[in-house]
């Protein structure tokens, strides 16, 4: 998994959401001809000399983000990676690798000659004024496990600004909104069944299982659903994902709980646990109530990823 966290380490497509406008990389935007100042997520106002037309994003969700409201980025970081973890909005073949998130190019970036840089606030903040040099650079939160839905509208809405895209933003958050309503009447039945979130990677020989607590953005969208987070385990504050091993699980008892797991790459909950007698005799194993999301289901994205994860809760549960 490629993501900063605290410890080491969707394929339906809903086409009802997003806009109906078709991105093109370099498209021009709404309000193209005057200037915009945007107020980021570091308390900066950056100034842009129009509304973005040539954007970088150095970020899948951003990435997401910016394409979802029709404009096509001209650079994002590990396009491969994308492709791979976020099905909900696919990238242009013309959209250029800038390197990875954790260590993008700055002349790849620069070399694209963009009007701004989008970036979150988690990733190295020595790379800010190296690009700022250059071009201007819009910090988004990225993740906030207090508040991570009002959190992803102030994201959403400042990309937003940034690019002339206001209107398209109230459309996008309007039809996650809408869809995760419809989502909630679906699974009236099951409102308060516990579920537990997680993804996994293996060390070795012992996987390593990443619970997604309370406060995650999977945990957010699901109990927008009317589900409830079984895990009460130790989780950080930004992303608010933790650390456990199938010994934990054993601590997940009610027999109503479902597990749901991501894997776009290598499946451990099946290649390292499927012969694992203390997996075998999990309430959730046994009762067959596993369910893996799609491949290409991003749990960090933006509002087409949050629609994509709280259709296959709805599906699975409905």
């Amino acid at each position: 998994m490629r993501i900063p966290v605290l410890i080491a380490a969707t394929a339906i497509l809903l086409t009802a959401c997003g806009t109906t406008e078709t991105p093109q990389s370099g498209q021009p935007t709404e309000n193209a001809g005057g200037p915009v100042t945007v107020t980021d997520s570091r308390g900066k106002a950056v100034e842009l000399k129009s509304a973005a037309r040539r954007v970088v994003a150095l970020e899948w969700a951003e990435a997401e983000v910016v394409a979802s409201l029709g404009v096509m980025p001209v650079g994002v970081a590990d396009t491969a990676g994308y492709k791979t973890w976020n099905a909900s909005m696919p990238l242009d073949a013309s959209v250029k690798d800038v390197g990875k998130r954790n260590e993008p190019s700055v002349d790849a970036i620069v070399a694209l000659n963009p009007d701004v840089v989008v970036m979150a606030s988690s990733r190295d903040t020595t790379l800010v004024p190296q690009l700022e040099k250059y071009v201007p650079v819009v910090v988004t939160k990225s993740s906030d496990a207090a508040r991570n839905f009002d959190r992803l509208r102030e994201d959403v809405k400042m990309v937003a600004q940034a690019i002339g895209k206001s209107a398209e933003a109230d459309e996008l958050l309007s039809e996650m909104d809408s869809k995760l309503a419809e989502g909630k009447k679906a699974l009236e039945a099951k409102a308060g069944t516990p579920f537990f979130m997680a993804d996994g990677y293996l060390e070795g020989s012992t996987v390593s299982i990443r619970p997604f607590g309370k406060g995650s953005l999977v945990s957010d969208t699901a109990e927008r659903l009317g589900l409830k987070n079984a895990w009460t385990g130790q989780v950080d504050p930004q992303w608010a994902l933790g650390q456990t091993d199938v010994e934990g699980l054993t601590a997940l008892a009610d027999p109503k709980t479902v597990l749901f797991y991501s894997a776009s790459e290598e499946d451990v909950f099946t290649t390292g646990l499927a012969q694992n007698p203390v997996w075998q005799r999990l309430p959730f194993v046994s009762a067959q109530q596993v369910h893996r999301f799609e491949p290409g289901t991003w749990t960090f994205g933006g509002p087409k990823s949050v629609v994509r994860i709280a259709d296959q809760f709805v599906k699975a549960l409905a």
